[in-house]
């Protein structure tokens, strides 16, 4: 199961989030900082949904500079 992770962060914290995801959650595929609504997007896979839910909620979420994360779940592969 793959996820699409978007992430706001707190002011010019962007790529200190994205490089702590990366060394911290070993199954991000990508991790970018990025421009526009959001400001870094994470695609992590996972066996089942229950994974991403931990993964979403008990590490990237508890990371002081996120402000709000937009998690979308991808259908089919």
């Amino acid at each position: 199961m793959r996820a699409y992770i978007f992430i706001q962060t707190r002011p010019g914290t962007s790529e200190e989030v994205v490089k702590r995801i990366k060394s911290n959650v070993k199954e991000v595929v990508q991790a970018d900082s990025i421009y526009g609504r959001f400001d870094a997007v994470v695609i992590i896979e996972a066996a089942k949904l229950e994974d991403i839910h931990e993964i979403v909620y008990k590490v990237i979420e508890k990371d002081p500079n996120i402000i709000h994360t937009e998690t979308s779940l991808v259908l089919s592969s």
